[in-house]
This record gives structure tokens, C-alpha cells and sequence, in this order.
């Protein structure tokens, strides 16, 4: 990432970070900041994760000894991570009508993870998120292993999971994705 897109991405979170308090209390920015600087992989994530349509902002403080979490923050699913069947054993199995690639393969190259279940209904506690569209979220083992995969939206001011094939896929399905930074 060169310095410039860099520094245009810091001042961009400082913004969102200061326009949405309500979603990270007691977090201060340049507490953020400091652990943005000391890492550069999770910067070039938290970049693609803004370039693909994502508005990624901090949610709260990780729990695994003082990191923080980073979602997309976005109204609807993100408009560059759309059309995407689950994981890439789904896509391999789609004889024709391919998408380009899946939700957890894009994922994997961004390196981010798709919200679980819990993160997704928690995001949804800040604002409300997918009204229109809907997300891939992280799938138990024992569903994908049926061919099953799930996703989540919002409607009738209500949060819903649901099921489909994993090798499915819609123009308003993507996925949201988490870093720990």
C-alpha cells in the first residue's frame, strides 16, 4: 500500500470513527490509531475491505487482549463482494452459471473472516445493517457438511437466519467481513 492511500484510509476511519461513536464507547482513537500503525496486513484489509464498498469501522474491543474489531459497517451488504457462492468447494460443484469466485475464498484473500451468527446480531444492535440485501455468514461445520450454508438480513425490524445451498448465489447477497486489529 503506498503512503498516500494509506494516509487518505487512516483520516477516512478517523472520520467514521468520530461520526459513530455510539458503535465503540469508551474507545479512543488514538489508541486505534497506534494499533492501525503497528500493522500494516491489517491495514491493507481494512483498504480493501473500504474499496470493495465495505465503510469498515470499529465495533468494539476484541477480546483476545486488547485488539479491536473491525467490520463493514455499510447499510447493505457490500456492493464489491456481491453475487459470491459460499466457499470454493460450492463453486467447484456449480456445473454452469459460475459466480466468480465465493464468499470465503474473496475472504481468505482479503483477510478478514465472515461474521458468525453472534457478531452478525451484535452489529446489528448498532444500526441496522442489510434491510435490502442479505450476508453470508460463518456456516458450523456440520451444516456446510450437509451442502447447507447461512446467511442473515434484517426485516420487519427483526434479524432472520437462514439456510440455502451453499453453491447459490444472488446480485443482493454478499458477505460482511470482521478483522481484529
Amino acid at each position: 500500500m503506498k503512503a498516500e492511500q494509506r494516509d487518505v484510509l487512516i483520516d477516512t476511519l478517523k472520520l467514521r470513527f468520530e461520526q459513530n461513536m455510539h458503535r465503540h464507547t469508551g474507545v479512543a482513537w488514538a489508541d486505534v490509531h497506534e494499533r492501525l500503525r503497528g500493522n500494516p496486513d491489517k491495514l491493507r484489509s481494512l483498504y480493501v475491505m473500504e474499496e470493495t464498498g465495505g465503510e469498515p469501522d470499529v465495533i468494539g474491543v476484541a477480546d483476545d487482549g486488547g485488539g479491536y474489531l473491525f467490520c463493514d459497517c455499510t447499510a447493505e451488504s457490500p456492493k464489491g463482494r456481491r453475487s459470491l457462492c459460499y466457499d470454493g468447494e460450492a463453486l467447484n460443484s456449480r456445473k454452469q452459471h459460475k459466480p466468480e469466485s465465493s464468499a470465503i475464498d474473496i475472504a481468505a484473500e482479503i483477510g478478514v473472516s465472515l461474521l458468525t451468527e453472534a457478531q452478525y446480531r451484535a452489529l446489528q444492535q448498532l444500526g441496522e445493517f442489510d434491510t435490502k440485501t442479505s450476508s453470508w455468514i460463518a456456516t458450523p461445520p456440520d451444516v456446510r457438511a450437509l451442502g447447507g450454508a447461512l446467511f442473515c438480513d434484517r426485516r420487519y425490524g427483526k434479524v432472520f437466519v437462514y439456510h440455502n445451498g451453499a453453491e447459490s448465489y444472488y446480485a443482493a447477497r454478499g458477505f460482511r467481513g470482521c478483522v481484529r486489529v
